[in-house]
């Protein structure tokens, strides 16, 4: 199904962290994002564009998503997800202004993901920051992708590609889909990963070179980082990969490269065998840890 309205980009990911002092220096020190802001004790905002925040870092009792944050392309898209949610059946609120000040932006809405219970957020207008990012450890171009473990995995997809317009670029058959928020160009942006519960499974941040994945390896390990799988090849996009944990046992990676898809007349997806090296053509095999860590917060209705 086509959706009524136009995504621009993943704009940004909202995690709960159990210590936001030590979170925020985790990911500004040895991530390599800049902070934007912070409000004392409960949230941090962090950026790796020129865009106010790609991460949000909120004060919680324990580590989680709390939300994922897509910005559209115009003010009227929002308006049309607005009247297709609502002929959907399904409940969206708007952002309260006092919020939308805080994350600096025009206009936002929120709704729950049925199927899984992620709350997904659609906004547009947030602020462009003066300064350019500062790329000190990393030379991170984005925010990549967020990876998402669900439970009802055929649910969630419909709900994904038939109510939101997210399109699919490929299947790991039975385990797997990723997807892109059309018409962003990249293999992914969402994926799901069958599980046995609702869960973040991770936030991914793609780099300029693959010597800032190499140099990032040996940074994680001297800062003992624990590593939980790569540094490999994923089959079905193509990128080289890192995958390690942030202070809560939340799974972070740093990719570089990503197949790209036109507008129109994109490839069909595969369906490829559910097999370890389609998901690291290097042979690599993850960590037990590897994106198990990270509760997804139940939005109050």
């Amino acid at each position: 199904m086509t959706a009524p309205f136009r995504y621009k980009k993943l704009g940004y990911v909202a995690l709960n962290v159990t210590d936001l002092d030590r979170s925020t220096a985790f990911y500004r020190d040895l991530v390599g994002l800049d902070v934007s802001d912070r409000v004392a004790g409960t949230m941090s905002f962090l950026r790796c564009s020129r865009d106010h925040h790609n991460l949000v870092l909120c004060k919680a009792p324990e580590p989680g998503l709390k939300r994922i944050g897509f910005e559209l392309e115009r003010a009227a898209d929002l308006e049309a997800a607005r009247m297709h949610l609502a002929a959907l059946g399904i409940a969206a609120h708007d952002v309260p202004a006092e919020e939308r000040h805080l994350l600096k932006q025009a206009q936002a809405l929120r709704f729950v993901v049925p199927a899984c219970g992620a709350t997904f957020e659609l906004y547009t207008g947030i602020t462009y920051m003066a300064v350019p990012f500062a790329r000190r450890l990393a030379n991170i171009e984005r925010i990549g992708h967020v990876v998402v473990g669900v439970e009802k995995l055929d649910e969630t997809l419909a709900f994904l590609v038939d109510k939101l317009g997210f399109r699919i670029s490929d299947f790991v058959d039975g385990f797997a889909a990723f997807l892109r928020c059309h018409p962003n160009p990249y293999h992914h942006t969402l994926a799901l990963v069958r599980s046995n519960g609702n869960h973040l499974h991770h936030v991914n941040f793609m780099v300029r070179d693959i010597d800032d994945v190499g140099r990032a390896f040996h940074r994680l390990q001297e800062n003992q980082v624990e590593i939980v799988f790569g540094p490999g090849r994923h089959q079905p996009s193509e990128s080289i990969f890192l995958y390690y944990l942030d202070p809560d046992g939340m799974t972070v990676e740093y990719s570089f490269g990503m197949e790209e898809f036109p507008e129109q007349g994109a490839r069909e997806p595969r369906v490829l065998e559910p097999r370890p090296e389609s998901l690291d053509s290097w042979g690599g095999k993850p960590s037990p840890r590897f994106g198990k860590i990270g509760r997804i917060e139940r939005a109050a209705s």
